[in-house]
C-alpha cells in the first residue's frame, strides 16, 4: 500500500449464501482492491470472481451520476439530467396526487439486489408504510422454500455450515456450489480429502456435479419422487433412528404410509435414473454417519417445489442426523437472526390501514389489470429500488408491456442503466456497496457484518435510505423516524441481541447457537418437533403432509414443447448484476443454451449456431453450445442476461410462466416447457 491508503472493513451485498467480510483498499479516495477478510472464518480470505472485482463496478465508466429525467419515449432509454431538488419536488408531486385518490395504486418493488437490511427495506419500509402504499409480496426467489422449512422445522434455520467439513456423506441437491456457493464448496472439499462421500442431485451436469463422486441428473421437478423413494428404502431395510423419530417427530405414521408407495423403480420412472442409483444414495444415506444435505432453492422452482422441500427436509430426522453437529440439513440459516423488522421496517405507520398485496412474481400480469373490486385501483406508480424486474420477472414480455404503459409513472434507484431503468420516468442514481452504511445478516452461516462506507459517494449518488429520507419530507411526513442516520439504523435492525461495539471493530459477530442445534429435539415449531405433518397446513385446506407434485408444464406432454428447460445462472453473473462488467460478461461471452448431443442431432443443431427458443409465450434467441452438461429432453438456457443485450432484445425469461408453487406463492421458473430449433427455421 501507499503512505496514504487505507483499509475499510465491510460486507458482499448480494445474493449469495455466503456473504463474505470485505476488505476495502482505499487511495487518494478512490477503491482500489477489494479483497475477503481473512480475519473472518467463513471468508477466509477469498472472494469469487464477480465481487473481486467489485472495484470496477464501483468506477465503472456506465455507472449513473447524476438523476434523470425521461425525455423521449417510454423505453426509449431517451434522458437528461436534471436536480435532484427538480426530481424529488416532481417525484413527490406526483405520488401525493396519486395517493389522494388511492395510495394503494402506488407500488414499490424491491428484493435483493443488495441484501443490506439497512438499505434494502429499512428507510424505504417506513415511507411506504407512512405512505399506505400496496404491499410487495417478495417471492421472486426463495418463499416456496422458505415456507417448506417453516412448515417442517420451525423456521429458516439448520446445521451450522462449518460442520459440513466434518461429514461423512454430503448431498448437494439443487446446488452449483462451485459457483453459487463457493465457502461452502471449500468445506466439502475439506470433507472430501478427509474420506466423505459427495453426491450432487441436480439436473445438470453442472461444474459441482462433475467433482462429485456421483451425480444424480433428475429431471426437473422430481426431487420429491426421490426423497419419497429414498424413505421407502430407509424404511423397509430398517434404516430408521426410531428413538430420534419417537420422541421429536410429528406425523410419522402418516408419513410412513405415503412413503411406502414409493419404491425406488416408481421413482426411477419418474426422476429419469438408474434404479441403482437410487438404492445406492439411500444405502449410503441410512448407513453413514453423520450426513450432512446442502439443498439450495434451485429445486423449488417448480409446481411442487414447496413440497419438494419439506421432503428433502423430513430425510435427517429420520435417520438421526441432526444429532450430530456434522448431520441434519442447510438450506438457510436466516431464521436464526434476531431481526427486528418491526422496528426497522415500522409497519406501525399503517396504523388502522390494510393495503392490498401484489405478489412481485406475476407483476407483468398486474401492470396490466384494470382496476377492479377484486383487485382495488390499477397501479399507476413504480417504485423500483434493489432490482431489474424487467430483465428478472418471468413472462418477461408482459413485464414490459406494463413498464411501457404511458399512464404508469416509474421511479428507477439504480447504480447502472439496466432494461428497467431505460423504463423509467426518473432514474435516480444509487450509491454501490462501498459508499454506505449497512448491515447484513447471512443465509449460509450465522455471523452478523457491518459494512462501513470506504469513499464517499461518487457524482451525485446517495443511499436508498436519503432518497426515501428526502421523499418524506417532501410528502409531509414530520415522523421522527424519518430523521433517524443509517448508523442508527444498523443499531436498530437488531437491537441489543447483538454486540454493535465488536462489529464496529472487526466487522462481523458470531451469534452464539448450539453446536448441533436440534441432536434434542426443540425445533421451533408449534409442537417442538420436526413436523412430517403440519396441522398449520391442514387447516388452511392443504395437505399436512408433503407429496410429489408432477410440474405443471410436464415433458413428454407436450408434442409442440417436448423439451423442458431450465434456467440456472449464468456462472459470472448474479442474476442480473455484473452483466455489464465487461471483464465478466468477456468471460461469460454470450447468451447460451445448453442442448444435450441427442436433442440436439433430432433437430439440426450444432454447437456455435444462433438458435431459437420458444413456446407460446415468446421467442428467445441464444447460442446452442451442444453438451451433456444438459441431460436429454432438458435443455438448460443460462441466465440472466439483460434483455438489451440478447441478440433479439429479449432474455430467457421471455418463456418463463407467472404460475406459482403450490407453497409460498414462489415463480416457476424452472417448470417450463420449449422447442429449439436453428435461427434460420424461423
Amino acid at each position: 500500500m501507499t503512505p496514504d491508503a487505507h483499509r475499510v472493513l465491510g460486507a458482499c451485498p448480494h445474493d449469495c449464501p455466503d456473504t463474505c467480510s470485505l476488505v476495502t483498499t482505499v487511495e487518494n479516495g478512490v477503491a482500489v482492491r477489494v479483497q475477503g477478510n481473512p480475519k473472518h472464518r467463513h471468508t477466509d480470505g477469498v472472494l469469487c470472481a464477480k465481487v473481486s472485482k467489485y472495484t470496477e463496478r464501483t468506477h465503472h465508466p456506465e455507472r449513473l451520476l447524476t438523476p434523470l429525467k425521461r425525455v423521449g419515449p417510454k423505453g426509449s432509454g431517451q434522458f437528461a439530467p436534471v436536480s435532484w431538488d427538480e426530481a424529488l419536488d416532481d417525484i413527490a408531486q406526483r405520488l401525493k396526487a396519486i395517493a389522494a385518490r388511492d395510495p394503494q395504486a402506488i407500488l414499490p418493488y424491491s428484493y435483493a439486489g443488495t441484501m443490506g437490511l439497512v438499505q434494502g427495506e429499512g428507510m424505504a419500509g417506513r415511507f411506504f408504510h407512512r405512505l399506505g402504499a400496496s404491499l410487495l409480496d417478495r417471492t421472486i426467489c426463495a418463499s416456496a422454500g422458505a415456507e417448506a422449512l417453516t412448515q417442517t422445522l420451525g423456521n429458516k434455520v439448520g446445521m451450522k455450515v462449518e460442520h459440513f467439513a466434518e461429514a461423512k456423506l454430503i448431498l448437494i441437491w439443487g446446488s452449483n456450489a462451485i459457483g453459487s456457493n463457493l465457502h461452502f464448496w471449500r468445506l466439502a472439499q475439506q470433507a472430501k480429502r478427509d474420506g466423505a462421500r459427495l453426491v450432487c442431485i441436480d439436473p445438470r451436469r453442472t461444474e459441482t456435479a462433475e467433482k462429485c463422486h456421483e451425480h444424480l441428473a433428475i429431471r426437473p421437478g422430481t426431487d420429491a419422487a426421490l426423497a419419497f423413494a429414498l424413505m421407502h428404502e430407509l424404511i423397509v431395510h430398517n434404516w430408521i433412528d426410531h428413538d430420534y423419530v419417537q420422541r421429536h417427530t410429528l406425523g410419522w405414521d402418516q408419513l410412513r404410509e405415503r412413503a411406502l408407495q414409493w419404491p425406488p423403480t416408481r421413482a426411477a420412472e419418474v426422476c429419469g435414473i438408474p434404479v441403482e442409483q437410487i438404492t445406492q444414495l439411500a444405502r449410503d444415506y441410512g448407513t453413514t454417519k453423520p450426513a450432512a444435505i446442502r439443498l439450495n432453492y434451485g429445486m423449488q422452482r417448480v409446481r411442487g417445489g414447496g413440497n419438494a422441500v419439506r421432503a428433502v427436509a423430513c430425510l435427517p430426522a429420520l435417520v438421526g442426523a441432526w444429532r450430530h453437529r456434522a448431520g441434519g440439513l442447510l438450506l438457510s440459516s436466516s431464521g436464526h437472526f434476531p431481526v427486528n423488522r418491526a422496528a426497522l421496517q415500522r409497519p406501525d405507520l399503517l396504523g388502522e390501514r390494510r393495503p392490498r398485496t401484489i405478489n412481485m412474481s406475476t407483476i407483468g400480469d398486474d401492470l396490466l389489470r384494470p382496476a377492479s373490486p377484486a383487485f382495488g385501483p390499477a397501479i399507476e406508480a413504480l417504485i423500483v429500488y434493489n432490482s431489474n424486474p424487467v430483465a428478472v420477472a418471468p413472462d418477461s414480455s408482459k413485464v414490459a408491456k406494463g413498464f411501457q404503459r404511458d399512464n404508469l409513472f416509474t421511479v428507477v434507484l439504480e447504480q447502472f442503466q439496466t432494461d428497467t431503468a431505460d423504463m423509467a420516468d426518473y432514474v435516480l442514481p444509487a450509491t454501490t456497496q462501498l459508499e454506505h452504511w449497512d448491515i447484513h445478516t447471512s443465509y449460509g452461516h450465522t455471523d452478523v457484518l457491518l459494512n462501513r462506507p470506504a469513499i464517499e459517494p461518487l457524482g451525485e449518488a446517495r443511499p436508498n435510505t436519503e432518497v426515501f429520507r428526502q421523499l418524506a419530507r417532501r410528502m409531509g411526513f414530520t415522523d421522527a423516524c424519518f430523521d433517524d442516520d443509517d448508523l442508527s439504523l444498523c443499531r436498530t435492525a437488531l437491537g441489543e441481541k447483538v454486540d454493535f461495539n465488536a462489529l464496529l471493530e472487526h466487522g462481523f459477530a458470531t451469534l452464539a447457537l448450539p453446536e448441533a442445534p436440534f441432536a434434542d429435539g426443540h425445533f421451533p415449531t408449534p409442537s417442538g418437533k420436526c413436523e412430517f405433518f403440519s396441522q398449520r397446513l391442514a387447516d388452511q385446506g392443504l395437505d399436512g403432509l408433503p407429496d410429489h407434485l408432477p410440474n405443471a408444464e410436464l415433458a413428454g406432454t407436450s408434442e409442440r414443447y417436448p423439451l423442458a428447460m431450465i434456467s440456472p445462472p449464468a456462472r459470472n453473473f448474479l442474476n442480473s448484476s455484473f452483466v455489464n462488467v465487461k471483464s465478466l460478461r468477456d468471460i461469460e461471452g454470450e447468451p447460451l443454451l445448453e442442448i444435450h448431443p441427442l436433442d440436439a442431432k433430432a433437430r439440426h443443431i450444432r454447437s456455435g449456431e444462433v438458435v431459437r427458443v420458444f413456446n407460446d409465450r415468446g421467442e428467445y434467441r441464444c447460442t446452442a453450445r451442444v453438451s451433456e452438461r444438459a441431460r436429454p429432453g432438458v435443455v438448460n438456457g443460462l441466465g440472466i442476461w439483460w434483455r438489451k443485450l440478447g441478440l433479439n432484445g429479449t432474455n430467457v425469461n421471455e418463456l418463463t410462466s407467472q404460475r406459482l408453487t403450490d407453497l409460498g406463492r414462489a415463480p416457476t421458473f424452472y417448470d417450463c416447457l420449449v422447442e429449439v430449433a436453428p435461427a434460420e427455421a424461423g
